[in-house]
């Protein structure tokens, strides 16, 4: 399916929850298990997740940590309650077990127009951020996530309304499957939003920073930007890095979420769901 295609599908909010060829990374998995320190198990009300030892895929994954996010959160809810909702597939699972509580809260803020449409396919009411005075959570995927709770994020091309609406939110709360947890960030290529004519300007500046910047053919942003893709950095100061490619002029912001990192990740292994906080 091309760029174009795969673009008229998410702005429809028609693209499922999981991809159907998306498979457990098996290696990243085990990665992911030298960090078992740092981690531990969500109290028993998830532990249903497990699948009697079978191995789960990253499909099963990413459902389960999506699930694991209403339970946390719902605890927490009112009628009243705006909750903030990210971009991408792993969000989009989150959506679809969200959507099974509609009535208990008010509605929700959308960092994209394809999680806009999906959540009002669900009847949940989307509202405008400048409309809300309170966003209590913000939940979403990420494309990396370091021990720390740094991100990589704009693999959907979603990363300058992500960034906003994380901002805005309280608590943000990450959800991933083992296979995003790494040592350091920068083997997924860094998205950055560049002005359209600026594009070169960028990338000149993005190789004087160490990286290797790939335009994104065929993508504009819900903000009709475009987006580089910076390939080969081991990101080893995460917030330095952000700060300095969003002082680029053409720059509209960075992949990067160091700033202001996740409070929570909840994250899908084998062995069930597990979280980290800063």
């Amino acid at each position: 399916m091309g760029a174009a295609s795969l673009t008229k599908r998410a702005r429809s909010g028609s693209l499922p929850c999981v991809p159907k060829d998306d498979h457990t990374n098996d290696r990243a998995l085990q990665r992911s298990r030298r960090y078992n320190a740092g981690l531990f198990y969500i109290p028993p009300l998830f532990t249903y997740i497990r699948h009697r030892g079978a191995r789960m895929t990253q499909d099963q994954l990413k459902q389960a940590v999506a699930q694991a996010a209403v339970d946390f959160i719902l605890p927490k809810l009112d009628d009243k309650s705006i909750v903030g909702v990210g971009t991408g597939s792993t969000a989009n699972c989150f959506i679809d077990a969200l959507a099974k509580h509609k009535a208990a809260f008010d509605g929700a803020v959308a960092s994209s127009e394809a999680t806009a449409a999906r959540l009002k396919g669900h009847g949940i009411p989307v509202y405008e951020l400048n409309t809300v005075s309170d966003l209590e959570f913000y939940v979403d995927g990420a494309d990396e996530s370091d021990e720390h709770l740094n991100l990589i994020k704009g693999g959907g091309a979603a990363l300058t309304r992500e960034k906003i609406v994380a901002a805005v939110a309280k608590t943000f709360i990450c959800i991933a499957d083992g296979s995003k947890l790494v040592p350091v960030l920068g083997a997924f290529p860094l998205p950055v939003e560049v002005i359209p004519m600026a594009r070169s300007h960028v990338a000149r500046q993005l190789v004087k920073l160490g990286g290797d910047p790939v335009y994104r053919e065929g993508v504009l942003t819900d903000n009709g930007n475009i987006i580089i893709d910076v390939h080969n950095m081991s990101i080893t100061n995460p917030v330095e890095l952000e700060a300095q490619i969003n002082a680029i002029v053409g720059v509209v912001t960075n992949g990067l979420f160091a700033a202001r990192p996740a409070d929570l990740l909840l994250l899908g292994t084998t062995e069930g769901v597990k979280t980290l906080t800063r």
